[in-house]
């Protein structure tokens, strides 16, 4: 009987493209939009040309608009990211480590998690008032439930085996946790990072176009309601680009504080 080799395409899923390939991708995706509009078959009310979106931004940019409303942005996204994350981390490592901590506070987590928050601006706002108090609060809790769940699922994680290693060598806490249990979840920590990044871009708009009068989700707002698609667009861009920075702040941190991790 003839046999036939088995071909399975998982064996390349491997595979590395250089990054032009990305470049090439994204560059293609554009010519076609900026020929779509060229041709007319859409209206720039609703989807202006690549370059008059540039156009757009550079003259926001001049102006002075956009320096405004994202320092305003940055503000909120980096107070509510930093709070959001000190105590996600505290609540993680805390639950991770401790069977009471555990049993008190991840019932909590798990309840609350589920619940969108930016269901509860309203009630912050109520609580806080309008201020950037009540900004900052509900971008700190987005942050909050990804990191401490993924901290704490790391350290739950770690091989027990390291544990009794450093136990049987007379390890104390602190050594214990920075060179054993810290090390061994950092990836997981750094997954919770990107995922709450992510949210807490999408809870800076929500809570700038609800409760802002200066932000680039006010920016936003603002020319949606005049229908000034070109520059509606060009705030989106700026929020693009922001999102791209914390990933690539974030790939950084993760290449020098896991460089054994690398792929």
């Amino acid at each position: 009987m003839k046999e036939y080799p088995v071909r399975n395409k998982m064996r390349r899923w491997h595979r590395q493209y250089p990054a032009w390939v990305s470049g090439l991708a994204i560059a293609c995706l554009l010519m076609l939009w900026e020929l779509i509009c060229r041709a007319g078959l859409v209206s720039p009310l609703f989807l202006p040309a690549p370059t008059q979106i540039l156009a757009a931004l550079a003259d926001m940019a001049a102006g002075g608009e956009i320096a405004d409303s994202l320092a305003a942005s940055l503000g909120r996204i980096l107070a509510g990211f930093a709070a959001g994350a000190a105590l996600g981390l505290a609540v993680g490592l805390a639950a991770g480590t401790s069977a009471l901590a555990d049993r008190i506070a991840m019932p909590i987590v798990n309840a609350l998690y589920p619940i969108p928050k930016i269901a509860l601006l309203p009630l912050f706002i109520l609580w806080l008032g309008i201020g950037e108090l009540s900004k900052v609060t509900i971008i700190a809790m987005g942050v909050f439930f990804p990191i401490a769940l993924n901290t704490y699922s790391g350290v739950k994680h770690v091989d027990p085996l390291l544990i009794k290693v450093a136990v049987s060598f007379h390890a104390g806490w602190l050594y214990t946790m920075r060179c054993v249990v810290l090390p061994y979840a950092l990836p997981m920590i750094f997954a919770g990072f990107r995922i709450a990044a992510g949210t807490a871009l999408l809870l800076l708009v929500a809570a700038e176009m609800i409760a802002a009068d200066k932000g680039i989700g006010a920016l936003i707002l603002h020319y949606g309601d005049l229908m000034i698609t070109d520059r509606l667009m060009a705030g989106v861009i700026v929020l693009s680009l922001l999102g791209l920075l914390f990933h690539l702040l974030l790939t950084w941190a993760e290449r020098r504080l896991i460089p054994w991790n690398r792929r």
